[in-house]
């Protein structure tokens, strides 16, 4: 005899591709879990990221000052043509340590975090 509730009961199964779907959504709102090679990308990207940034900003830096030297030279004219000259060529000389300063960043960073990657991709390879 079936129970009462059982008989006005609604069951309904997804489809496989309707599951996979629920899965992903799922998974969404799960905790993350550390997983090793995520943690191994996002290390490996975290060097070349500070690198970038800090050239960036030297870059940019340099860039004003070349732009503030060309501004004295040629719209404030002869009493500053002299300051102007020297602000640009200084501005020249911090634009054109972004790149050196960008591989000395990075070989600073690779040496800092080398112990862990090497960890890693030790457990990764066994």
């Amino acid at each position: 005899m079936e129970h009462p509730n059982e008989r006005d009961s609604f069951r309904y199964t997804y489809s496989a591709k309707q599951q996979e779907e629920v899965k992903k959504i799922r998974e969404k709102y799960l905790p993350k879990e550390a997983d090793k090679m995520e943690q191994l990308r996002r290390l490996d990207a975290s060097v070349n990221l500070k690198a970038t940034m800090v050239s960036i900003i030297v870059g940019v830096v340099g860039a004003l000052l070349l732009g503030i030297g060309m501004c004295c030279c040629m719209v404030w004219g002869n009493h500053l043509f002299v300051l102007g000259v020297i602000v640009g060529v200084i501005g020249i000389a911090v634009v054109s340590l972004a790149y050196p300063l960008y591989n000395y960043v990075v070989k600073k960073e690779r040496e800092k975090i080398a112990p862990e990657i090497m960890r890693l991709t030790d457990e990764l390879m066994k």
